[in-house]
């Protein structure tokens, strides 16, 4: 079979026979993969001028919509794309990871996007920025999308959530994604890609895969294109050196090589919860996915004390793994992905051996089951001592990409973190303790190196997803020599297809590019009462003005006995005096709240089905007795939830004295319906 290529909106096949895709289990030819001959200029602008426009005219909401349709629809084809995964020498377990672990990652992002996300196009970042005495002149940080291509450049050891956990932002961010899979499992790529275009969820153009090389691609890259890139530091520092890449300034995100550590607490000594837990942590990493995972650990970092306990508890847990094909029974490591991979990985695993003992795994004893040694790229897990840790330099430098850790002592906390910081930079760090203070300690020590550290102890291991998963939430990436990068992060991983803007002006210009309200800006007379106009006649400044109501002791007193609040603030005035804040009496908060609610409420039945909560609420000024307060209320915000028929709506919400002071600002959330209500001769 020959893999096709999706570009310019067809399936294609490049010219000549290709490269030879291998089982890594038998060494059979699955397919071959060629992209010679392709136009790739023309790839490009087919994203930037169909893909691109088509994904930007949809709003973030619809964007994560169609993620969602799409995973929905994967998942309705997962045991076709496990039966190809077995050919990459994944197992049933290393498959889930890799494809309901890529799926997932989709649908979170979707349910991000459909929760944290606007309605509209434009992500407002942070909050508005006053620039001026009077309040005529604001700033706001804006996000858009960039109008270019991004071009993601996957590793053969995922194939299918590496392309998906990238994919995920870019679209939902509005940015039109070109698919280059690793050419040794590029067809399980080939074939997950298939079902999403069958799918139609997403905008023509949005997605193409080239399956082989990528040419001229990087000569025709501009400054609105992102290059993400996962694979060898090599590679990285190669294409990113690119002089296009420079001389445009081409946004490149970096996910490279990482020598992990994992640290055993001083207090997890044998025969504790933490130290059992250590044990199949370590031997897990190294088998899963057999030890081809960025984030996998490759040093084992224990109190010397420990050392020979920890080595010989390993060497019973290994000596459990079945090696061999992943479609044999009993098996539960597959090979390496490719006889060219098991050849890197011996050879790194010798440099490894100048300064560490072997001491569990021979490579050259091997026998896999259900497969043939030499045809098949297998290799057993392999566990290393090293005795000098902090002479040792190749431990702390060579990455044997495969089932391969290595043992090392350390004396105190601050040398644990030292040896784990000689790894220049890691995408995962982890600590096996019940002592939080040594936690802390080594968390602050590893932080500046890693860009996620896990602690595991007895209370949230069970719920725990190990030290090597990446969660869509999370931060995916690392300084150094991890790449200096980052993906995924839940919003943030938008944020690499976006273009941060400052922009200055008026409070109605700002509300005009962000579809918000921005306080100084015009308020309008709605007509009637904003709470009887269902969601589209709405308009962002429509306004509302409520009477005045007098604060009076009964009320304070009346609010502290149904509430149970007395604190003396609010009951005693001689205690109340002796407060610098307040001076005498003050009333509750929260009853000014209440009070404003019955201030502005319309308690008929109409739009409005539900009050869900207040955001951003400060107490800026007390209220005593005697005072008088109104409300204004303002329609800030519109964000409409299609499916369900009603919009959420955001209400800028200010409570102020009869002498105009602010007393307290939030905003009110609503759900409003999109039809009109009986106005029960309102």
């Amino acid at each position: 079979m020959k893999l096709e290529s999706y570009v310019l909106g067809a399936w294609r096949a490049g010219g000549g026979e290709g490269a030879a895709l291998r089982d890594a289990s038998t060494g059979e030819v699955v397919a071959h993969a060629s992209a010679d001959g392709f136009d790739f200029a023309a790839i490009l602008e087919h994203a930037r001028r169909v893909g691109g426009p088509a994904l930007r005219a949809l709003g973030f909401r619809e964007r994560a919509a169609a993620l969602r349709a799409l995973g929905k629809h994967l998942l309705e084809h997962r045991d076709e794309f496990y039966a190809v995964s077995y050919r990459t020498g994944a197992t049933r377990a290393d498959s889930w990871v890799d494809i309901d672990g890529g799926i997932g990652t989709l649908l979170s992002f979707a349910g991000k996007g459909a929760r944290e996300l606007p309605d509209g196009h434009v992500f407002l970042d942070g909050e508005v920025e006053g620039l001026s005495k009077r309040g005529s002149f604001v700033g706001q940080h804006i996000c858009t999308p960039l109008v270019g291509a991004a071009l993601h450049i996957n590793a053969f050891n995922f194939p299918v959530w590496g392309m998906l956990e990238k994919l995920a932002p870019a679209v939902l961010a509005g940015m039109p994604v070109i698919v280059k899979p690793a050419t040794a499992t590029a067809y399980l790529a080939e074939r997950v890609v298939r079902r999403i275009v069958a799918g139609g969820f997403l905008p023509p153009g949005s997605v193409q895969l080239i399956c082989g090389g990528v040419g001229d691609l990087f000569e025709h890259l501009g400054c609105q294109d992102v290059v993400s890139f996962t694979g060898s530091a090599s590679t990285a520092l190669r294409l990113r050196s690119h002089p296009v890449v420079m001389r445009n300034a081409v946004r490149f995100i970096a996910e490279t090589d990482s020598l992990n550590s994992s640290i055993l607490g001083p207090d997890a000594a044998p025969g504790t919860p933490e130290f059992d837990l250590y044990v199949r942590e370590v031997a897990r990493e190294m088998t899963a996915k057999a030890g081809q995972k960025c984030t996998a650990i490759r040093k084992a970092l224990v109190p010397t004390p420990y050392a020979d306990e920890v080595v010989a508890a390993l060497q019973a847990e290994l000596a459990k793994v079945v090696v061999g094909d992943p479609r044999a029974e009993g098996v539960r490591m597959g090979p390496l992905a490719s006889l060219a991979q098991r050849r890197e990985v011996l050879a790194r695993i010798e440099e490894l051996r100048h300064e560490a003992d072997l001491v569990s795994g021979d490579p050259a004893a091997v026998q896999p089951v259900g497969a043939d040694r030499e045809r098949g790229a297998f290799v057993p897990p392999v566990l290393l001592r090293c005795r000098d840790a902090a002479r040792a330099h190749a431990v702390h430098a060579v990455e044997a990409f495969g089932p391969v850790a290595t043992v090392l002592g350390y004396h105190f906390l601050e040398e644990a973190v030292a040896l784990a910081r000689r790894g220049e930079g890691s995408l995962a760090g982890s600590v096996f303790t019940a002592d939080d203070e040594a936690a802390a300690r080594l968390v602050l020590g590893l932080a500046p190196y890693h860009g996620r550290v896990l602690v595991v102890n007895r209370h949230c291991a069970q719920e725990s997803t190990g030290h090597g998963s990446p969660l869509a939430p999370l931060v995916h990436g690392g300084p150094g020599r991890a790449g200096g990068g980052e993906e995924m992060g839940g919003i943030r991983g938008l944020m690499h297809y976006m273009q941060r803007t400052a922009v200055q002006g008026s409070p109605d210009t700002l509300a005009a590019v962000g579809g918000r309200w921005v306080r100084g800006g015009t308020q309008r007379d709605p007509g009637r009462h904003p709470f009887r106009k269902p969601f589209h006649e709405l308009a962002i400044g429509d306004t509302f003005n409520s009477a005045e109501r007098e604060v009076t002791i009964a009320d304070i007193e009346a609010f502290a006995a149904l509430s149970g609040d007395r604190f003396y603030a609010h009951m005693s005035e001689t205690e109340a005096a002796r407060n610098p804040l307040f001076g005498g009496r003050v009333a509750h908060g929260y009853f000014l709240i209440a009070a404003a609610a019955g201030l502005f409420v319309d308690p008929d039945y109409g739009p409005v089905l539900g009050n869900y909560g207040l955001d951003n609420l400060r107490f800026v000024k007390p209220a005593k007795p005697g005072d008088r307060i109104r409300v204004r209320l303002t329609c800030k915000q519109k964000s409409l939830r299609a499916d369900k028929g009603w919009g959420e709506v955001r209400w800028d919400t200010e409570i102020t004295n009869q002498d105009g002071d602010t007393v307290a600002a939030y905003d009110v959330l609503t759900m409003v319906s999109v039809h009109a209500m009986p106005d029960q001769g309102r």
